[in-house]
C-alpha cells in the first residue's frame, strides 16, 4: 500500500455519492456540451485568420489578436470568477456565462471593424471564464467520489475531440460561408447546454463577503504577467520585461494580502497544501511541454522535411487520436491507482517520445513519426488525468471552485508560455532541431519531480494500490 496520494474514497476524506441517476446522466451532457463549446470557440477562429485580415483590412499580426485577447480576458477573470461562484452559486454562474457566451457570439454576426470583432471576443472570453471557473467544481459534485477520476478522463476526451474538431470545422466553414460564422458555429452548444441546464448539480451558495479588491487585483496581476510575455515576444523586449515584472512584483504583494484572508481569491490555502500546490505545478509544466510539442513540430516537418501543410495536419492527428483512447482509461486507472504511479509512469513514456522526435532522421516516413507521437501522447495522457483528479479531489468542498479555477489558469498559462517558448526558439533558429523537444522533455522532468515530491511530503491519509 502506498500512502503517496489520497485514495478515492478514504476513510479520512469526504465520500459523495454524487447524483442520482438519470439526473447524473444529464448532468454529464450539459457539462460535455458547455466543456465542448468552450473549447471549440477558443481553437476555431485560428484557421480563419488569414480570411479576417484580408476582409478588415489588417495585417496578419494584428489579426492574431482576436485569439489573444480571449486567451488573456479568460486566464484573467478565471479565479475571480471561482470566488464568484461559491457566493451566487455554481450552477447560476455557470448559466449566467453560457447565456452572455450564447449572445456575444450571435452579435459577431454584425462585427464589421477589427475593434468591434475583439470587443466581442473579449464578451465570448468573460462568458466561457464564467463557466470555466465552476465547472470542474460541478463535475465533483456529479460523480461519486470512487468515480470522480473516471469523470473527469471523460471530460478529457471532450476536450480532447473538441480540440482535433476545431481546426477542421473552421476550414470547412471560411470555404463555404462567410467568415463571421465562424464565431457563431458553436453557440448551437451553448442552446443544448443552457436547456438542461436544471440537471446540473447546484449546492447551496456560500455566506461569504465580496472580495473585490482581490478579484481586480488578480485580474490585473494575470494582465501585467501575460501582458509583459506577449509584449516582449512581439519586439518590445524592453518594455515587455518592464511590465512583466510589475506583474511579478503584484504577484508578491498579492499573495501576502491573500495569506489573511480565510477564502482568498488568489487560492494560496490550496497551493500551500503539497498535493494540490506541486498538481498544479506539475500539470502547468506538463502544458507546457505538450504545447512545445505541438506548436514547433509543424515548423520542423514544413519548413524542416518538406511535408506540405495538409500532410503536417494529418501527421499530428495521432496526438489527440492517442489522447482520445488514453484519457477514459487513464481517468478509470486513476480511481484504483495512486497518482504519483501513474504520473511518474506516463512522465517517463512522454520523455523517451520526446527524445525520439527531437533526434529522429532527417527522413523518419509518416508511420515512423506517428508512432513517435503516439508514445509521447501515451505518457502525456497518464499523466493529465490522475493529476487533474488529485487537484480537485483534496481540496476542501467549500473550495472545490477555486481548485477548478486553479487547474484551469495553470492550463492556460502552460499554453501561454508554450507559445512564448516556440516563438524564442524559432527566433533564435533553434526550432527546427531538437532543441524544442528537449525543452519539453525538462519541463516533463519537473512534472515528474512533482509528483515525486508530493509522495515524500504526502499527507496521511488512505493509501491506494
Amino acid at each position: 500500500m502506498s500512502e503517496a496520494d489520497p485514495a478515492p474514497p478514504a476513510p479520512t476524506t469526504e465520500s459523495r455519492p454524487g447524483l442520482p441517476t438519470p439526473r447524473r446522466t444529464w448532468a454529464i451532457v450539459a457539462i460535455s456540451f458547455g466543456t465542448a463549446l468552450l473549447v471549440i470557440d477558443g481553437a476555431i477562429p485560428t484557421v480563419a485568420l488569414p480570411t479576417i485580415a484580408r476582409d478588415l483590412g489588417v495585417s496578419n499580426s494584428v489579426v492574431t489578436n482576436v485569439v489573444t485577447v480571449y486567451q488573456l480576458v479568460l486566464v484573467m477573470l478565471l479565479l475571480p470568477f471561482s470566488s464568484l461562484g461559491d457566493r451566487i452559486g455554481h450552477r447560476r454562474l455557470y448559466q449566467y456565462g453560457q447565456g452572455l457566451f450564447m449572445v456575444a457570439s450571435g452579435l459577431c454576426i454584425f462585427a464589421d471593424s477589427l475593434w468591434v470583432l475583439l470587443g466581442l471576443r473579449a464578451l465570448q472570453a468573460i462568458g466561457a471564464a464564467m463557466a470555466l471557473s465552476v465547472s470542474a467544481a460541478m463535475l465533483r459534485q456529479t460523480y461519486p467520489s470512487a468515480r470522480l477520476g473516471t469523470g473527469l478522463g471523460i471530460n478529457s476526451v471532450i476536450v480532447a475531440s473538441s480540440a482535433a474538431l476545431a481546426p477542421t470545422l473552421g476550414g470547412w466553414i471560411v470555404a463555404h460561408f462567410h467568415w463571421h460564422w465562424v464565431f457563431v458555429a458553436a453557440a448551437p452548444l451553448a442552446v443544448i447546454s443552457l436547456l438542461m441546464g436544471r440537471f446540473l448539480p447546484d449546492p447551496q451558495p456560500q455566506d461569504r463577503r465580496s472580495e473585490w479588491v482581490s478579484s481586480i487585483w488578480s485580474a490585473v496581476t494575470m494582465l501585467l504577467v501575460i501582458g509583459g510575455i506577449q509584449i516582449g515576444t512581439h519586439g518590445d523586449v524592453p518594455l515587455g520585461a518592464v511590465v512583466g515584472a510589475l506583474g511579478v512584483a503584484s504577484v508578491v504583494l498579492l499573495v501576502r494580502r491573500e495569506r489573511k484572508n480565510a477564502n482568498p481569491v488568489l487560492p494560496v490555502d490550496l497551493m500551500a497544501k503539497p498535493a494540490i500546490g506541486l498538481s498544479a505545478l506539475g500539470g502547468m509544466a506538463s502544458f507546457i511541454a505538450a504545447g512545445t510539442l505541438m506548436l514547433s513540430l509543424p515548423f520542423r516537418l514544413q519548413e524542416g522535411m518538406g511535408y506540405d501543410p495538409q500532410t503536417v495536419g494529418m501527421l499530428l492527428l495521432p496526438f489527440p487520436l492517442t489522447m482520445l483512447v488514453v484519457a477514459p482509461l487513464a481517468g478509470w486507472m486513476s480511481d484504483r491507482i495512486a497518482a504519483t504511479k501513474l504520473g511518474v509512469t506516463g512522465m517517463v513514456i512522454a520523455i523517451i517520445g520526446l527524445l525520439l522526435l527531437a533526434f529522429m532522421p532527417d527522413n523518419p516516413g509518416e508511420w515512423g513519426i506517428a508512432m513517435r507521437l503516439a508514445l509521447t501522447a501515451l505518457g502525456f495522457g497518464l499523466f493529465f488525468a490522475p493529476n487533474t483528479r488529485l487537484l480537485i479531489s483534496r481540496a476542501p468542498q467549500d473550495r472545490a471552485a477555486a481548485a477548478g479555477g486553479l487547474l484551469s489558469t495553470a492550463r492556460l498559462l502552460g499554453q501561454t508560455l508554450a507559445a512564448v517558448a516556440v516563438g524564442i526558439l524559432l527566433a533564435g533558429d533553434l526550432g527546427m532541431g531538437p532543441a524544442p523537444m528537449l525543452f519539453a522533455c525538462v519541463l516533463a522532468v519537473v512534472a515528474a519531480l512533482c509528483s515525486l515530491t508530493r509522495y515524500r511530503l504526502r499527507e496521511p491519509v488512505a493509501g491506494q494500490v
